[in-house]
């Protein structure tokens, strides 16, 4: 019985091992791991040759010994406890994407398995060893790790990172997945000739700081090489290759052997910059480093384009904002500069307190008058500052002479020349822009920088659009003054300087004309003495504004004038007027013209009144009961050719009564969001006087009611009003009757 054990355990071993020949037949060509092992030792019967390559090849290709000598480091990794366990138990282990530290020291690498260890039995089934099969993970695990780190980095891109964020943290990666490759990105210049650092956090400071700016060309290392050809660069030695001759000793310094660059390029072919991947000894690159150099390539080329289009996107942003920032300032000069009654001088000072501090910290202003430039305007941050530079006369050669006499714009970035506050300034330099008025300089602006103040184009220009502003302004402000000078003047020439002294009245008037002053209005009125001792007065309103208006009002009062003389009847008076007015040229006809004519005389009672109304506003009549009425007397207008049909009014103001007549300006004005003034708020406001008010009380009283309507509108049509009042009789002297 024994034998027969001994005969069938021999049979079962010579089966088990036959099983294990066959397994090391089918595994020998197969890229999956096997081993089998017998003992308690572990000893290594038979192997494949890619569980050898694995475990590191060499002096590890041997079979007949205990597995923890061939690899020792497996014992603190916990790996021969394993085979332990499964040896003891005859139970089956199965390890998943296990992480495994092959070697000792220098030579350690890490690498990924999935593995099984089975137990060996015999025919009785016991344990008499442990096999192995498996597979390593590693390039899976590496390139599942590769693509991660790809999608975040992704990631990072479409969210926007930084781009050195984004290529340092590539760089970080890469050297992670191949601790032994030292990882750089340079960036090409605009121009593509020069390459600048971009991320390399493996290398040294010094390195890093030697290359940036390097020029792409042949022989300038593997990169600017590389950015030369458009194509790959592969240096396995940088010893030896003539391409690092003028940075050999720099990679020596850097502990740097081997370098392949490989170029990053846009999808139109432009240089972006090189991807490097550096070793510290000789090496030539393997397909997988070649693809992993293209792989990180592109995706820096994606994160490079993409900055380059944030870029561009904030740089037309900032022009966008620039130019609605010119815009603005523009605008706002040239409504400052357009202000109402502003005259040459103040849009002069204007303009340089618009440029300071908004072009520049100082800005002084000067025009030539009378053959010589007189400074007119300063502009500066502190008061001295500008007291330093009122007071500084420019010379006859300096830059304001030179831009007057050239008309050109003139910028230096010095102190100017000639004498001047320069140094207690501290002015580093200045742009004198000519202001030009129908193509002659009379003036220049000049802005000068000081305490780190510098000028660009962009500087430039708009002071120089603004000094065209101003200049225009300056103009419209001149010829506004000479125009308002003209108006006035001529104004004054048709209206009485002062009323004169009629014995037994009191006379007062006001004239507000429309507008800025500009035109001559078309409200007049007069009083002067007739050749019998009585008086005339006259108050009308001719259709229109401007010179037309005032040829009329000459017309109309010099008539009225020249024949009160010879006809001793107020309406035969107007119709002469009437007749003057017809008769002029048919192009000099300026339209309608409506007035109130009348004569006074002292009477018994007062003051004998007779007076015609042509087409005018009613006049009014404060009477000694302090009642407001209407004159009735009808007519109309003068000018229009047609036959007249005139009443002569006959009234006396007895002493303190007070006839007011006004033109339509008056009743007719508008503040804003209201009806008009109408005629009996101008009763109401004449009526408001104390009793025994003389004629400037009552005038006073209407023109402050008006302007108390207007609440400081400006009126549309001009406003004038005469007012008459009956003085008290003087007692006679005592004498004989």
């Amino acid at each position: 019985m024994r034998a027969e054990h001994e005969r069938r355990a021999g049979s079962g071993a010579r089966r088990i091992q036959d099983t294990d020949q066959d397994l090391s037949l089918l595994f020998g060509t197969s890229t999956a791991l096997f081993a089998s092992m017998t003992g308690p030792a572990h000893v290594l019967e038979a192997a494949n040759p890619a569980f050898f390559t694995a475990i590191g090849g060499g002096r590890r290709e041997r079979t007949g010994v205990p597995l923890v000598r061939l690899m020792p480091e497996l014992a603190a990794q916990g790996f021969i406890g394993l085979l332990d366990q499964v040896y003891r138990s005859g139970e089956r282990h199965v390890g998943r994407d296990t992480r495994v530290v092959i070697g000792v020291g220098a030579d350690a690498h890490e690498a990924y398995f999935d593995f099984t260890y089975e137990a060996r039995r015999d025919a009785g089934g016991n344990v008499i060893g442990v096999r192995m099969v498996g597979v390593e993970t590693t390039q899976v695990k590496h390139a599942r790790r590769l693509a991660a780190e790809q999608r975040a980095l992704l990631e990072q891109i479409a969210r926007q990172a930084p781009l050195p964020d984004v290529l340092d943290g590539m760089c970080r990666t890469i050297e992670e997945l191949t601790p032994e490759v030292i990882v750089s990105v340079l960036l090409a210049d605009q121009d593509g000739r020069h390459l600048r650092h971009g991320a390399a956090p493996g290398l040294p400071d010094f390195y890093n700081q030697a290359i940036d700016g390097i020029a792409t060309g042949e022989g300038v290392g593997s990169c600017g090489t590389a950015a030369h050809r458009r194509r790959n660069v592969i240096v396995n030695d940088i010893a030896t290759d003539p391409l690092w001759k003028d940075f050999r000793d720099l990679a020596g310094r850097a502990g740097l052997a081997a370098c392949w660059s490989t170029p990053i390029l846009a999808r139109d072919g432009r240089l972006l910059g090189t991807f490097a991947m550096y070793h510290r000894t000789p090496r030539a690159p393997q397909d997988t480093d070649l693809a992993l150099a293209r792989v990180f390539a592109d995706t820096a080329a994606l994160a490079i384009e993409r900055h380059h289009a944030e870029q561009a996107r904030q740089a037309a942003d900032a022009r966008e904002k620039a130019a609605r920032d010119d815009l603005a300032f523009l605008l706002a000069a040239s409504t400052a500069l357009a202000g109402r009654r502003l005259d040459e001088r103040q849009t002069l000072q204007r303009l340089a307190t618009l440029a300071s501090p908004a072009l520049a910290p100082l800005a002084t202003v000067d025009i030539l008058e009378a053959g010589r430039v007189q400074r007119v305007a300063t502009a500066a941050r502190s008061e001295e500052a500008r007291s330093l530079l009122a007071a500084c006369v420019p010379a006859q050669d300096d830059a304001v002479a030179r831009v007057l006499s050239s008309g050109l714009t003139e910028v230096a970035r010095r102190t100017p020349t000639g004498p001047g506050p320069w140094h207690e300034l501290g002015v580093t330099g200045y742009v004198c822009v000519p202001l030009v008025d129908r193509g002659r300089p009379f003036g220049a602006v000049t802005l000068l920088s000081a305490d780190g103040h510098s000028f660009d184009g962009h500087r430039i220009a708009l002071a120089e659009e603004l000094a065209r502003r101003t200049a225009s302004a300056a103009r419209n402000a001149r010829q506004y003054a000479q125009r308002a000078a003209l108006a006035r003047d001529l104004q004054t020439g048709l209206l009485l300087p002062d009323l004169p002294d009629v014995p037994g009245a009191r006379l007062a008037a006001f004239y507000h004309p429309a507008g800025e002053g500009l035109e001559v209005g078309g409200d007049f009125y007069d009083v002067f003495e007739r050749d019998d001792g009585s008086w005339a007065f006259i108050l009308g309103d001719v259709c229109g504004r401007g010179a037309m208006a005032a040829t009329t009002t000459a017309l109309v009062r010099h008539t009225a004038r020249a024949v009160a003389s010879l006809l001793d009847d107020p309406v035969d008076i107007v119709k002469a007027v009437d007749k003057a007015l017809n008769d002029r040229y048919a192009h000099q006809n300026n339209g309608f013209v409506t007035l109130v004519y009348g004569h006074l005389a002292p009477a018994a009672e007062g003051l004998a009144v007779e007076l015609v109304r042509a087409g005018h506003t009613l006049p009014l009549l404060l009477d000694a009961g302090h009642v407001v009425d209407t004159v009735e007397a009808s007519g109309g207008l003068l000018g229009t050719g047609l036959p007249l049909r005139l009443t002569a009014r006959r009234l006396t103001l007895r002493p303190g009564e007070s006839l007011l007549l006004y033109t339509d300006g008056i009743t007719e004005c508008r503040a804003t969001g209201t009806e008009q003034y109408g005629e009996a708020r101008l009763a109401t406001a004449m009526a408001s006087v104390p009793r025994g008010s003389a004629a400037a009380d009552v005038v006073r009283a209407v023109a402050e009611d008006v302007r108390r309507f207007m609440d400081g509108r400006e009126v549309e049509d001009d406003q004038a009003a005469l007012v008459i009042t009956a003085e008290q009789p003087r007692s006679r002297p005592p004498g004989p009757s």
